[in-house]
């Protein structure tokens, strides 16, 4: 029997009490020590601990003028678990920094004013821990089971992930587009934005896919000729990889078997070009039969060689899927990628550059993310010859969440704006200029702002002053993140000046509460709030 409501409450919270003293014993008795990475008390320390509850829309002090182009709203999504579980002894239960429910962290920026909140992503995952009043997804294999048998969730029609990582303004249908709070283990959970500046969760959304489809990458991305949006998701079982696209009208199109990956990669993040999508086939994968040896089933396989995929677009298959080995790059987070001449003859490109962070040190990459040693690179692949040859672009530095002016996404460009990382946080934001790339310059840094002493930050958004006028230069605009002080508790939205060799602030908002350390961000212009 699976989640069905009409099982009567009394035989759910018998369940309940037994699975809860079975997790309890197995927490004392049963369980090793816990490693760092799934730790709460490593974890869950400093700026990473979670707001106790929402705020709704609070007005916030500004300093300094808020540019016209700002009108609209800054999202930011990241992990904020509603439940730490721990047992009668206090002690905390395993728990990962992936496993936290989505929290948007909103603000609402209008005339000058701005108005800020945070709200949870109203997930099945949400909503039915909310109503148990306790934590059990994820949790031990078999006690998940168990529960699913019990009848007290619905992963199987109604997801289980938390819609913790990403947002993105996807086509919807209706005329217009929609918003989407995001994360790989599930479908998107449709948001709005309200004219106050509250958030509401519409719910889960499957673009009207006549196939079955419960999961998609947090990275879709969108095509600005067309209209559409690409993405793929990944599984644990064939096809290990399926690409699709939804078209202009919300509806998602069939998928495109990869047929050619023989196991399941953690493919975090793609590109796309005018005519391909790029994956990269790294050596992050998911064995379930590591279970069995007592590890977890999501690793680094050493003996595996990276590789980066190629395919059209609109492929009808997999037959046209170019593979270029790379050995040593374990690619996270694509920034862009573009095609710099011309195939000759059927539309394509000898020549595609991507730009992403790459871990050297990919065995810490779920232990120590500052151990793995990310570092930007661009890589060029020749698809005739089937040669690659990357290049730092700041070599002594270790940077994440790459962004650049959406204008040029899967176009050529010249500066990208990155998030520079020390002792675990992100201290400070670079320009790099990737124009100065070559053979013996291995630092593009022409701009950098460290936010100061005890002050950690997030992904930065970059928003062009007038993202409609063609003679504006790449870097004239804005780059908007959060920045929490560690030493005076003060959160703030900062709004730094793009072309600035120092990237200078030039407006600040004093928020109303501790803003914790998420992942990625998307700021919608005011024209197309008032859309969704």
């Amino acid at each position: 029997m699976f989640y069905d409501r009409r099982n009567p409450k009394n035989l759910q919270s018998l369940a309940s009490i037994i699975f809860n003293a079975l997790d309890e014993f197995i927490c004392a008795f049963l369980d090793s020590p816990l490693c760092p990475c799934v730790d709460p008390e490593h974890v869950l320390s400093g700026n990473t601990s979670p707001v106790v509850d929402e705020l709704p829309p609070t007005a916030c002090e500004v300093d300094g003028p808020l540019p016209s182009c700002l009108n609209g709203a800054y999202i930011r999504n990241g992990p904020n678990p509603q439940f730490i579980s721990t047992d009668s002894g206090g002690r905390r239960r395993p728990y990962h920094l992936l496993d936290g429910d989505g929290m948007l962290h909103v603000i609402r920026i209008s005339g000058g004013r701005a108005t800020f909140c945070s709200r949870y992503v109203k997930t099945h995952k949400h909503t039915v821990e909310r109503e148990n009043g306790y934590p059990f997804v994820p949790t031990r294999l078999l006690l998940t089971l168990a529960r699913l048998v019990a009848g007290h969730f619905d992963p199987l029609n109604q997801g289980f992930g938390a819609a913790n990582t990403s947002v993105a303004l996807l086509p919807a249908g209706g005329g217009g587009g929609g918003l989407f709070a995001m994360c790989e283990s599930d479908l998107p959970y449709r948001v709005k934005v309200t004219e106050e500046g509250d958030v509401i969760t519409l719910g889960r959304h499957d673009f009207h896919s006549t196939e079955p489809f419960n999961l998609m990458t947090a990275h879709p991305k969108i095509d600005r000729e067309t209209g559409e949006a690409f993405a793929y998701q990944y599984s644990v079982f064939r096809p290990f990889l399926k690409f699709f696209r939804i078209n202009s009208d919300g509806r998602k199109q069939k998928d495109v078997a990869i047929n050619s990956i023989d196991g399941c990669t953690v493919i975090h993040d793609f590109a796309i070009t005018e005519n391909y999508a790029v994956f990269a086939d790294s050596q992050i994968v998911v064995k379930p039969e590591w279970v069995l040896r007592g590890r977890s089933p999501v690793g680094v396989d050493s003996g595996k060689v990276p590789r980066l995929g190629f395919i059209p677009k609109y492929a009808e298959d997999d037959g046209e899927m170019v593979w270029v080995d790379s050995p040593g790059l374990n690619m996270l987070h694509c920034v862009n990628a573009w095609e710099e001449e011309d195939g000759g003859g059927g539309g394509g490109a000898a020549t595609i550059v991507v730009v992403g962070s790459n871990a050297l040190n990919v065995n810490q990459v779920f232990e120590n993310i500052e151990l793995a040693e990310l570092r930007l690179e661009k890589i060029t692949i020749n698809l005739n010859a089937k040669t690659v040859e990357r290049r730092p672009v700041c070599e002594e530095t270790v940077l994440d969440f790459g962004t650049v002016n959406p204008a040029y996404a899967g176009k050529k460009n010249r500066y990208v704006y990155a998030a520079v990382i020390k002792s675990k946080a992100i201290v400070g934001a670079v320009k790099l200029d990737l124009s100065l790339s070559g053979d013996h310059n291995h630092d593009c840094t022409v701009a950098q702002h460290l936010y100061g002493s005890g002050c950690t930050g997030g992904e930065l958004s970059f928003v062009p002053r007038e993202s409609n006028n063609p003679l504006m230069e790449e870097d004239t605009g804005y780059l908007i993140t959060y920045v929490h002080d560690m030493d005076s508790g003060e959160s703030k939205f900062l709004v730094m000046d793009a072309k600035s060799p120092t990237l200078d602030i030039i407006a600040a908002v004093k928020l109303p509460r501790r803003v914790p350390t998420g992942f990625h961000g998307l700021f919608v212009p005011e024209t197309d709030l008032n859309k969704l």
